[in-house]
């Protein structure tokens, strides 16, 4: 049985700072919002502030700043 999980639903279990266990829809929400660099998104969600001071999720928040920014 294949089961089709939309990507919303994804976003809202896929955890991208596992320390703090923000969701990467709060990620890609605070990216809309404006949120447009590494700093911006760390400052909006509490990203980075965990027990690893980012270093997980770091790339992981640059890499979705780059797909929903992309460069021109």
């Amino acid at each position: 049985m294949e089961q089709n999980l939309n990507e919303e639903l994804l976003d809202k279990l896929t955890k991208v700072c596992i320390c703090k266990a923000i969701p990467r829809s709060k990620i890609k929400e605070a990216i809309r919002n404006g949120a447009d660099t590494l700093e911006k998104v760390q400052k909006s969600t509490g990203a980075g502030s965990g027990g690893c001071n980012g270093k997980r999720c770091s790339p992981k928040i640059l890499e979705l700043i780059c797909q929903m920014n992309p460069i021109e």
